[in-house]
């Protein structure tokens, strides 16, 4: 790419550098026209249309080299690595081969399925046999690995029922002697139970939004009162896609974490998905187009021909998919492993808005693809210049898939341009917590930082409409790929309803909030946050003043700026102490209320309370020292159980920090944190409570008491607390469950499944 880009004219870079989107017609017109007479760039796109160039299609070949690997590592009782072998002969074999007379696939699915039954997967093996058997109904050996997995879960009903099948099936006497022995051992054993079902991972509460639309001249202010925790609004995107890091981790569909029974695509070897409806709701081929050709046994009966019949069937139909998101980029072509992921995003909703038109009957239009607003003159030179270039680069790619409907002109390639400028600046992000199983009682890692990962891109038609705040009234979280935005407090009719987009009061100070949202959303924050002065941004990175008992706080050049910024406006003390709204702020800044210009009280180095200069560089080389041994501990934290040696340097560390930073300064908790984490490593437990009990009460004045932040911190001390058979547990516990409900409602135990734990435990030793 970039030696396509260093081989356009200056003159031409020049005019993209300096265009608004009224002039993308003609400088789309012009890169086309250069484009086109560019052997480099025909080059460029053959490599990446081409499927014999793509290293991304099936190939027979290396699937049967994969497979006998993992036959080979299965013989030797190496499970794991033979897992690992027959998903990847699953990724890269063609759905139509054959292995033995026998479909390739169905084969690996049950190879697989032995391996995972080996490792204790039993429902995951399960579901990989009834794979199988959907491929090769009357596949013994898939309807025999099908009955252990089943007899595994005690459904033992199910189990019989297999097993009665395969002895119909199976034609050798060696094979029948073994169904017949398992058989009379499961009739022995209890047939009451029943199947297992997967817990679904999604919206099952059936809960609506309290406000039912937003209509576009009110933009996203309400109407009506909506009371705290309310469900505000529910959709599904636009468009969506993996990120290209996630691709091995996380579904391709749903983005939820992939199991061990991962499916890959039928098409191509790029996207693995969780399970068979997710890969054909991406736009994958049906598994039943490769069914192959079968005859019920003879003398069944009607309860078991039915029975053969439920579990062959995939349950779910290529003609309930609305948009397949994935198919026109698996032609087994190269460019969708490549190209960026918010380009395949632009790819995919201009696919999507021709398909919506074409089922219309509508002539497509180009123009307004998205209702949304763009950043476009705001881009610096290199995205302007990258935009461009990538716009015509997927222009090409897809008319591999629609080139009647795609025509290669400057109209489409502008429109792909503003695409890209609108997906940066309203596409969301859609996570998932860095832990969410929780299946362990106690895993000191629960004292390591909550964080939200990013694994995906999405564009919400609506949820784009939700402007930013540093301290929002709303809270959004996915489920599956579906948004839920929550309020988070009692919002009055007429209030603008508003999310966080990143940032917020207490996580960072205000510079690096505007910084961040200036750089990645082109606008200058003015929320509330930002604009009006406040306790936690005094805080958040200010110094201990060094007279004695004195709680005052200092603070440095960078944060003195833009509070003077925000004071500009202030006219009297009455103002003030409206803006400020806060009675501790009298404790550590009383200086502003003796004072008349008040920006005169923010010089860096100076105390807000007593007015005592402090040697702000001196503090800072004495913590940067301190510093050296508190990295010392986080880095053997990251690899192993670090030694008592290192955690008493820590302690002194910090106790070095106490004396030169404020009491509620953020670098303090995050060390009280690590310093936690390292005592439960060694078993100190009650050393690591108090050191966790120390940190969440910093972060309660940073964010505030009924933050998710400290639900979040206090899931690590409910665990601390119950390790220690401590009866507090539950009032912690019952802490967090409000603090959850607020953000989460109903899906609070789907968000956070140790949760559960937590409530069952901790009511134990009440």
């Amino acid at each position: 790419m970039e030696k396509l880009k260093s081989a356009i004219p200056e003159t031409l870079k020049r005019r993209i550098a300096e265009s608004t989107v009224d002039d993308l017609h003609s400088t789309s017109s012009s890169l086309l026209q250069f484009f086109q007479n560019l052997p480099l760039f025909h080059q460029m796109v053959r490599d990446l249309t081409d499927p014999e160039m793509a290293l991304c299609g099936k190939n027979k070949e290396a699937a049967m080299e994969a497979k006998a690997k993992g036959n080979e590592c299965f013989a030797k009782g190496d499970y794991s690595n033979a897992l690992r072998f027959y998903s990847q002969a699953l990724r890269m074999a063609p759905p139509d081969a054959e292995d033995k007379e026998k479909n390739l696939l169905a084969t690996l699915y049950v190879n697989r399925a032995s391996s995972l039954h080996k490792l204790g997967f039993f429902l995951e093996s399960l579901r990989d046999c009834s794979r199988a058997l959907i491929l090769s109904p009357v596949y013994a050996k898939a309807w025999f690995r099908r009955a252990k997995a089943n007899s595994s879960l005690t459904n033992y009903q199910d189990a019989t029922n297999d097993l009665t099948v395969s002895l119909k099936i199976e034609t050798s006497l060696s094979g029948k002697r073994q169904i017949e022995s398992e058989l009379s051992t499961l009739l022995d054993q209890s047939r009451q139970r029943s199947s297992a079902v997967e817990k679904p991972n999604d919206d099952s509460s059936g809960e609506r939004p309290v406000v039912d639309s937003f209509g576009p001249e009110e933009g996203m202010t309400t109407s009506t009162d909506i009371p705290l925790a309310s469900l505000i609004h529910k959709e599904d995107p636009y468009a969506a896609i993996i990120l290209k890091n996630c691709r091995e981790t996380h579904c391709a569909f749903c983005f939820n974490e992939l199991p061990a029974d991962t499916v890959p695509c039928m098409s191509c070897s790029i996207p693995l998905y969780c399970s068979l409806k997710c890969q054909l709701q991406s736009g994958g081929q049906e598994f039943s187009k490769y069914k192959s050709k079968y005859e019920f046994p003879e003398h069944l009966s009607d309860v078991l021909e039915q029975y053969i019949r439920t579990v062959t069937s995939p349950g779910i139909s290529s003609s309930t998919v609305e948009h397949a998101e994935h198919r026109h980029e698996c032609l087994g072509m190269h460019w969708p492993a490549v190209l960026p992921s918010d380009v395949i995003l632009a790819g995919r909703i201009l696919v999507k808005h021709i398909q919506q038109q074409n089922r219309g009957g509508v002539q497509p239009k180009y123009h307004g693809i998205l209702d949304l607003c763009q950043n476009y003159g705001q881009l610096s030179s290199d995205s302007k210049l990258e935009f461009h270039v990538y716009s015509v680069i997927l222009l090409c790619c897809l008319q591999q898939f629609l080139a009647a409907r795609l025509p290669l002109n400057s109209e489409i390639t502008s429109e792909i341009i503003v695409l890209l400028s609108q997906i940066r600046v309203n596409s969301m992000a859609v996570v998932r917590m860095k832990y969410s199983d929780g299946k362990q009682p106690l895993d000191y890692d629960a004292t390591s930082s909550v964080e939200q990962v990013q694994v995906a891109q999405a564009v919400y038609s609506r949820g784009s409409f939700f402007n930013h705040s540093c301290q929002p009234n709303a809270h959004a979280y996915f489920l599956s790929r579906t948004l839920f935005i929550r309020a988070t407090e009692h919002v009055v009719a007429g209030s603008e309803l508003e999310l966080s987009y990143g940032p917020q009061v207490g996580q960072w100070d205000c510079s690096e909030r505007r910084k961040f949202l200036e750089d990645r959303y082109s606008f200058i924050c003015q929320c509330s946050g930002c604009a009006q002065v406040n306790l936690s941004d005094l805080f958040h990175s200010g110094y201990h003043c060094n007279r004695p008992n004195c709680f005052g706080v200092v603070v440095d050049g960078c944060v003195a700026k833009y509070v003077k910024e925000k004071l500009k406006h202030i006219k009297g003390p009455n103002s003030l102490q409206d803006m400020l709204n806060d009675d501790n702020i009298s404790r550590v800044a009383s200086r502003l209320f003796e004072q008349t210009d008040y920006s005169c009280c923010f010089e860096p180095g100076y105390c807000l309370s007593c007015g005592s200069l402090c040697d702000l560089e001196a503090s800072q080389k004495t913590i940067t020292k301190a510093e050296i041994c508190i990295k010392s501990l986080q880095d053997a934290l990251a690899s192993c159980e670090p030694p008592t040696t290192l955690i008493m340097d820590a302690l002194k560390s910090i106790d070095i920090l106490r004396t030169l930073l404020h009491p509620f300064n953020k670098r303090i908790a995050e060390v009280e944190d690590n310093i936690a984490q390292a005592f439960c490593s060694i078993g100190e437990i009650q050393a690591a409570m108090d050191h966790c009990q120390a940190s969440i009460k910093i972060l309660e004045k940073l964010y505030g008491e009924d933050h998710i932040v400290i639900g979040n911190e206090l899931i690590k001390l409910s665990s601390i607390q119950l390790s220690m058979g401590q009866k507090s547990t539950a009032d912690n516990t019952n802490r967090v469950v409000a603090i959850f409900s607020r953000y989460y409602g109903s899906h609070a135990d789907i968000m956070f499944p140790y949760l559960r734990y937590l409530k069952r435990e901790a009511g134990k030793l009440v």
